[in-house]
């Protein structure tokens, strides 16, 4: 086995999960270390994606709810890569206190690294309809659980992006005002669009092919607002492209197969820039985090400036 890890424990495991797979004289590159690290394993099978999953993030029933939500869109012919099944059947596997599955690999160049044209971010817009069609349209297995997205209050998911310790007491203030409007104006939509999110859909989350989207990293999907789901493509396109064409060609392609109002887009972007914020405040450490830290955080303010201006 060719073999491109960092340790030799995680060598063990990776070995012991081709073992689970009936995958033998594997080549093995880490390709991302983010949430979870992820391999590309190539073998006389195919190749494929092997996930080793951070400890505590998820649960087994949440992680196993992940590959059979998958499993669904791609018998409905939605472009999501394909979980693979161990020779017992099972998705998922426990490995040396790792739990590690296996994904089909999925070729393509993310979003980010292609030029951005009106008709690609308008395919994603009908991507992201049809997995929230499929998803209504699916009875939820009894044992399904995924996380539920609580995007204001005192204790949001991704962090109380208030207390960023970077923020002017300026700053600071404006983000507070804000999450104090966004809780009573949530609280007072009428009948808000829920249910299954992808939660993530950003372009590092897209892959390209020349001719087809496909969605990958599932890791975040839960339960939350549909448009926060397209408010998380919407905001990030403003950074590939300054106008707001890349936006219109997402909306118009979702609304081309799904109806969503989207008077309320603009708080969702900013709650979306928000997230980023929270989330960071434990990954500043990281290469590049305070850099990062400031981008977010003026991005944030930018959009909290145009929800206020609606």
């Amino acid at each position: 086995m060719e073999m491109n890890v960092s340790d030799t424990h995680t060598e063990q495991v990776i070995n012991k999960a081709c073992d689970y797979w009936g995958l033998h004289n594997t080549s093995v590159a880490l390709v991302a270390a983010r949430e979870n690290r992820v391999y590309r394993v190539e073998s006389q099978k195919g190749v494929f994606a092997l996930r080793l999953h951070r400890s505590g993030y998820r649960t087994l029933d949440e992680i196993r709810s992940e590959l059979i939500w998958m499993n669904m869109l791609i018998k409905h012919n939605t472009s999501v890569p394909n979980p693979i099944s161990a020779i017992d059947g099972d998705f998922i596997k426990m490995v040396d206190g790792i739990v590690v599955d296996i994904l089909s690999w999925v070729e393509g160049k993310p979003l980010n690294q292609i030029e951005p044209t009106a008709m690609i971010y308008h395919d994603l817009g009908v991507l992201l309809a049809r997995m929230h069609e499929l998803a209504d349209a699916w009875p939820l297995p009894e044992s399904f659980a995924r996380p539920t997205w609580n995007l204001v209050g005192d204790a949001p998911s991704w962090g109380r992006f208030w207390e960023n310790p970077q923020l002017t007491k300026e700053q600071q203030a404006t983000l507070l005002d804000f999450r104090d409007y966004a809780r009573s104006t949530l609280e007072s939509l009428p009948q808000p669009d829920c249910g299954l999110i992808h939660a993530d859909l950003v372009p590092d989350n897209v892959l390209y092919n020349g001719h087809q989207l496909q969605a990958i990293d599932f890791d975040d999907g839960g339960f939350g607002y549909r448009l926060f789901d397209l408010a998380t493509i919407t905001h990030r396109s403003k950074r590939l492209q300054s106008s707001d064409k890349l936006a219109a060609a997402v909306i118009s392609g979702y609304q081309k197969h799904r109806v969503l109002d989207c008077y309320s887009l603009p708080l969702f972007e900013a709650l979306r820039a928000c997230t980023y914020v929270g989330w960071n405040i434990s990954r500043m450490h990281e290469p590049g985090g305070a850099e990062r830290n400031d981008r977010f955080i003026a991005e944030a303010l930018v959009a909290v400036g145009n929800t206020h201006a609606i």
